[in-house]
């Protein structure tokens, strides 16, 4: 892990597309302000972190399951 000190307004940059700049510091928190592609995911990392459990969740599916959906959708014949 990198640990660095920095200053309000001074920032880190990461690769050739991310910035990252503190904006505020109060107390014991930190205000940082994010600078990166519109196209990539950021999230905190409490909420990353329970996306990725709703995603293993999700995936984590078995016969049963596959069955009781079809038979919630019904058998699909027409009259």
């Amino acid at each position: 892990m990198l640990v660095l000190t920095r200053k309000i307004g001074e920032a880190v940059t990461i690769g050739d597309q991310i910035r990252i700049r503190v904006v505020e510091v109060k107390g014991n928190q930190v205000r940082l302000g994010i600078e990166a592609p519109q196209d990539m995911r950021i999230y905190r990392e409490e909420i990353y972190l329970q996306v990725q459990e709703e995603n293993r969740h999700a995936a984590d599916w078995n016969l049963t399951d596959l069955e009781n959906a079809v038979s919630l959708l019904g058998s699909g014949d027409k009259e």
